[in-house]
């Protein structure tokens, strides 16, 4: 049977997971969703169709839809889910979850990774954060959850940007990039979001391309590596420089790229980020590579949360194509000089 695939939402409290869950519920886009809802809040689903006190734990809803509540672990929801498909007594094409607003998606996005039984019958497609522009900038000071949300994203959708300024959305777009460089953001309304863009994104596909903006890898490296006073240098490395407020926040959950175009070797890579992993796995993230290895003519795919990484052999370099390796890491007080020297002892 082929894979289900799973999409997990998460976002904090207020910023809209349930809009967006109750149109992709309602839609008739013609897919047979089944929602597994993490939590029963105030805010569940739809009070007419969910009973609070029902015994049943899983609805089909009449547009072919599903719905369960969690009362067991996610584990023990997501097997039901599967063997109920295999037996027939569901329907449903794709799984979202959708995580309580003060979850660390961590634990949830590992269980499709380190469980057997999971992994056998789902897929993990990407990580959706929903940012609520107005209060973000409270809530990202505040909690780190709402952090650690956006340092997962695959996806970021910021919604309520009609309720503030275009230069404060501005400034928000900038905060999120830094703490995660690797996830587009798009603004939507009222959930209103093209199917399309919340389903098959594939975040954790180990594939060849590595998403990040050359011009704010390059602002960022002229901001942060040369040690530059910010206000001090000319600008034309960096058009943001005019907006100084942009850098108050010292956010915990930073990003930051590493590049090279010597050859890894691969024993030591594999040691140092071995013991890397071992050390600091709780606290990275997200993180992706797309690695010039010594000894093959391919690229060298790898990615991890957490503890859990993984590697994979990629396309050939093309004849033209600069070897160069990228890497982003996404995690919480990285200690980016030691990952850096590493790195660096890791070449060839």
């Amino acid at each position: 049977m082929a894979l289900i695939p799973a999409t997990i939402l998460t976002g904090f409290l207020g910023s809209g997971k349930t809009t967006l869950l109750q149109r992709v519920l309602k839609e008739a886009h013609g897919q047979k969703i089944a929602v597994v809802e993490n939590e029963f809040g105030e805010e569940s689903i739809d009070n007419e169709i969910l009973v609070n006190d029902t015994q049943e734990q899983i609805i089909q809803l009449n547009n072919g839809c599903v719905c369960c509540t969690i009362r067991e672990d996610l584990r023990t929801t997501l097997q039901l889910l599967a063997a109920k498909k295999r037996q027939g007594l569901l329907d449903f094409e794709r799984v979202v979850i959708e995580t309580t607003g003060l979850a660390d998606p961590g634990p949830v996005t590992q269980t499709f990774f380190m469980d057997d039984e999971i992994a056998e019958s789902y897929l993990l497609d990407s990580i959706i954060t929903l940012v609520d522009a107005k209060h973000a900038n409270q809530q990202l000071d505040e909690r780190q959850e709402a952090r650690r949300q956006v340092g997962f994203a695959d996806q970021i959708f910021l919604s309520k940007t009609d309720l503030v300024a275009e230069e404060e959305v501005e400034a928000l777009i900038h905060r999120l990039k830094h703490m995660n460089p690797r996830a587009p953001q798009k603004a939507v309304h009222f959930g209103a979001v093209p199917i399309s863009e919340v389903f098959d994104l594939r975040g954790f596909n180990l594939n060849a391309k590595l998403e990040i903006d050359p011009d704010f890898l390059n602002a960022d490296e002229h901001d942060h590596d040369h040690g530059h006073d910010h206000d001090h240098h000319d600008h034309e490395h960096g058009e943001h420089c005019d907006h100084p407020h942009h850098h108050h926040h010292d956010d915990d959950v930073k990003s930051f790229v590493f590049k090279s175009e010597r050859a890894f070797d691969p024993a030591k890579l594999e040691d140092f980020l071995g013991a890397i992993v071992n050390i600091y796995g709780p606290r990275m993230l997200r993180y992706k590579g797309v690695l010039n290895m010594k000894g093959t003519d391919r690229k060298v795919i790898f990615q991890g949360v957490h503890q859990l990484m993984g590697s994979d052999l990629g396309p050939e370099w093309g004849p033209q194509e600069q070897r160069l390796s990228k890497m982003v890491f996404i995690g919480i007080d990285l200690p980016k000089d030691i990952l850096v020297q590493g790195l660096q002892q890791s070449l060839v």
